[in-house]
């Protein structure tokens, strides 16, 4: 190889098996792939991508600083395989990354012969498109000579293979997500859930109002909670409210709190949840249930900074940082008159769209096996619990549902699967006995025939009483999203359903779980 000297010359290069064995080999199988090179031009460094102990790492580099004067610098990677296209291609981009930003000036050199073939095809694409460089190959037979590639892959032939990867690297190398902790709880690997945590994670460090929208079951307080623990806030108190569980009667006394006898039955003062959170977060969940009245209250505290309790003659001085959330659009509401304009715009700084399982890809796969790991996990000290594992039958058709109830519905159903099962391989049959069954198809499946004896009011009980726990179940015991699910106009409409045919009736301000009759 007909190389002139260069001061500016650097050689990048995974560290292969080959490499490591060269300094025990005594010459008898060569110098190895990395030293070939490295004694044969004149570097002023060599960059090591190495995925092996620190150990025999150290060996290496001090064996091969004695056969060439270049500095030898190494990149300490872990990959989970040889054979990850998408890891080998972020890692050797970044690393490619950092030796240009140190050095300028250099003349790039990439060896493709150490590694696997993987990681041979990921420098030929970053040498063509992003980062120019010279392409170099060596054997024991031929020594080192310039590779030649027979197509020219620019980056116009690539652009569907290289632009995400790098869209990618950008936000991990930019955003806090990707390293903080606080975000560590939600599991996921889709882009669309990176890009909603990337902002989330902005938004932690601000004390702005953040409002979190989504369907039932995405995981709206496990969001805020990630958001409070990564904000300044995080050693101070989070004070959860659900709005759709209040009485009526109660909501200004729970939020604001009330002085003694600012009302029957109020015998001493109490401080509401807003003062509880004084100086640190408030959740507001299910604040599009919040009565009209609490709102103009509500608005105030989040204007002036302070609270007023029932009875009380002058306000108190607050510092809450409010995070709220809803699973309906709140701009419609607050259009179509159910909710305040003037809230919704003070509430809507940050807004944050959970997407539902069916719109985050391939995070379903990634879900399934995180929650049932947690299930095994939780159980383990259970008598008699087995690990559980699914058969691919159970995979396919866990892959294949539409999860309306979205991340709650995926684990309780695994959940009631591992319960029922005495195997520890899930079948498809343990699946199809654990999800839900939907109205729609209790309707085909119990069709009415007459009949001395029947009775029309007794099954169309028992089809209600199916919807309606089906319903509540799905909801997490929401009933007002309930209600939605079923087409009943409001959460008192599906109140007077469920006193008619399920239980007796419930007070205002219970929150309902699933009772089966």
């Amino acid at each position: 190889m007909d190389v002139a000297a260069n001061l500016h010359k650097t050689l990048v290069a995974w560290l292969g098996s080959a490499d490591l064995r060269a300094p025990r080999s005594s010459g008898e199988t060569g110098d190895g792939p990395v030293a070939q090179a490295a004694i044969s031009a004149d570097y002023q460094r060599i960059v090591l991508l190495a995925d092996q102990p620190q150990q025999d790492v150290q060996r290496y580099v001090n064996w091969l600083g004695c056969r060439t004067k270049a500095v030898v610098a190494v990149i300490p990677v872990s990959l989970t395989s040889p054979t990850a296209f998408a890891e080998i291609y972020e890692t050797a981009s970044t690393a490619l990354s950092r030796v240009t930003r140190d050095d300028p000036d250099r003349e790039l050199v990439i060896h493709l012969s150490p590694g696997t073939p993987m990681m041979a095809a990921v420098w030929i694409i970053l040498a063509k498109t992003k980062f120019p460089a010279t392409l170099i190959e060596s054997s024991i037979r031929h020594g080192v000579k310039i590779a030649s590639i027979p197509l020219d892959m620019t980056a116009e032939l690539l652009p569907d293979l290289l632009r995400p990867a790098d869209r990618r690297l950008e936000q991990q190398s930019s955003l806090p997500v990707a390293v903080d902790p606080a975000f560590s709880t939600i599991i996921r690997s889709s882009e669309i859930m990176e890009r909603l945590l990337a902002r989330a994670a902005r938004c932690a460090v601000r004390s702005v109002p953040v409002l979190i929208e989504g369907e039932t079951g995405t995981g709206k307080e496990l969001l805020a909670r990630a958001i409070h623990a990564a904000s300044p806030r995080a050693s101070r108190d989070f004070v959860t409210i659900n709005c759709g569980a209040l009485p009526k009667d109660l909501v200004e006394a729970t939020l604001f709190g009330h002085e003694r006898g600012a009302f029957t039955g109020a015998v001493a003062a109490r401080p509401g949840a807003f003062e509880h959170a004084d100086g640190g977060t408030i959740f507001l969940d299910e604040i599009g249930e919040l009565p009209l009245d609490a709102q103009v209250k509500l608005l105030r505290v989040l204007q002036e900074g302070e609270v007023q309790r029932i009875g009380a003659e002058r306000p108190r001085r607050v510092d809450v940082r409010v995070l709220a959330a809803t699973n309906r659009a709140l701009a419609s509401e607050a259009a179509a008159g159910r909710f305040r304009d003037d809230l919704f715009y003070r509430l809507a700084v940050a807004v944050l769209d959970l997407p539902a399982i069916r719109e985050r890809g391939d995070d379903l796969a990634l879900l399934i096996d995180r929650l049932l790991e947690r299930i095994n996990s939780d159980s383990a000290s259970q008598p008699g619990y087995a690990s559980k594992r699914l058969a691919p039958a159970a995979r396919r058709r866990l892959l294949n549902h539409d999860w309306p109830g979205n991340v709650r519905e995926l684990n309780n159903t695994l959940l009631r699967a591992s319960i029922w099962s005495d195997s520890e391989v899930l079948n498809l049959q343990d699946i199809e006995d654990a999800l839900l069954q939907r109205a729609s198809s209790g309707l085909a499946g119990q069709q009415f025939r007459p009949a001395k004896g029947a009775s029309l009011p007794d099954h169309l009980a028992t089809l209600a009483r199916a919807a309606l726990e089906t319903a509540l179940e799905t909801a997490g015991g929401n009933r007002t999203e309930a209600a939605r699910l079923v087409g009943l106009p409001s959460r008192q409409t599906f109140d007077n359903w469920l006193s008619r045919y399920v239980r007796p009736p419930i007070g205002s301000g219970d929150a309902v779980g699933t009772r089966h009759a």
